[in-house]
């Protein structure tokens, strides 16, 4: 694997707000997504904390979730980050503050077309330093106990290709399904950023016994009753499912850092596997190493 930097650096234009409610923590969150200088990455603000750390979107700063992706530092957190960092590579966003005014990201409809929408009235502007991207050349591999994989291998494409395959067996609601996509700022936006977060009916009600999305509806996202049939909403693809599962991997091998210039394979894969893939191709298993340990609020 190398590292190259072909292209320049990316920001918005403008500032841009939005509002939304947390799909885990129920509480109201407004965002403003700000420009930033060259070499800044992508960073999370907690305003409405003392000091309004900033925390990084990068592995190193991670924090042990279930269903989500969560990051940290200091004692503070910004969980379900996933659909905004997914939406800022998808675009080709390198460098953006993202302010927020309570500990999670909105949920908004389960997808990324509200924070791309956002994102794409701000106008994205390129700047003078090159971007970080990794060069895919020798591949790289992650697993489970449950048979899920992850593949990060060469491409002859110029930019980063996913494949996914979904299939839970014979018991899931839905049919296996998989997609093969080059990722760009034109197909993310028109085939993968209006793809919503599913689940099943049995998992609302799992989820909810433990504290979670209390303010969550299905016309929230999509919920699967155990015979194929979607609560209270329609799909909006017969393939929803796989796209949004190619935004999530795309959201969370955000954390690397660099854009990505290779083939991701995925069977199965989720955020906890997404997550390690990432921790392989820096050649690190270690949860956090910026981060504290501390419990973050």
């Amino acid at each position: 694997m190398s590292k190259t930097s072909p292209q320049p650096q990316t920001t918005i234009a403008r500032p841009a707000c939005l509002s939304g409610i947390g799909f885990f923590t129920g509480t109201d969150v407004t965002v403003q997504l700000l420009p930033a200088d060259e070499n800044t990455g992508i960073v999370f603000q907690r305003i409405d904390v003392p000091d309004k750390p900033l925390i990084p979107a990068t592995i190193e700063y991670l924090l042990p979730s279930h269903r989500r992706t969560v990051i940290g530092a200091h004692g503070v957190s910004v969980e379900m980050i996933e659909h905004a960092m997914a939406a800022l590579a998808g675009l080709g966003v390198d460098n953006c503050r993202l302010q927020l005014d309570a500990p999670e990201f909105p949920g908004f409809d389960g997808s990324s077309k509200p924070i791309v929408d956002a994102l794409l009235s701000a106008g994205i502007v390129t700047q003078s330093a090159s971007c970080k991207t990794f060069r895919v050349t020798d591949s790289v591999v992650a697993s489970d106990a449950s048979g899920a994989t992850i593949t990060v291998g060469h491409s002859d494409q110029p930019g980063c290709v996913v494949s996914f395959e979904l299939d839970y067996g014979p018991e899931s609601p839905f049919a296996a399904q998989s997609l093969t996509i080059e990722v760009t700022p034109e197909t993310f936006a028109n085939q993968l950023a209006f793809a919503r977060t599913f689940v099943l009916e049995a998992e609302v009600a799992a989820l909810k016994s433990r504290g979670y999305g209390q303010r969550v509806t299905p016309q929230d996202l999509i919920v699967f009753r155990s015979d194929g049939s979607v609560i209270d909403n329609e799909l909006r693809a017969t393939d929803e499912c796989v796209r949004h599962k190619i935004l999530d991997c795309i959201g969370d091998l955000a954390l690397l850092g660099h854009r990505i210039h290779g083939h991701i394979v995925a069977i199965r894969s989720g955020h906890e596997l997404n997550h390690k893939i990432v921790r392989c191709i820096l050649g690190t298993k270690a949860p956090m190493t910026k981060a504290t340990m501390t419990k973050a609020a």
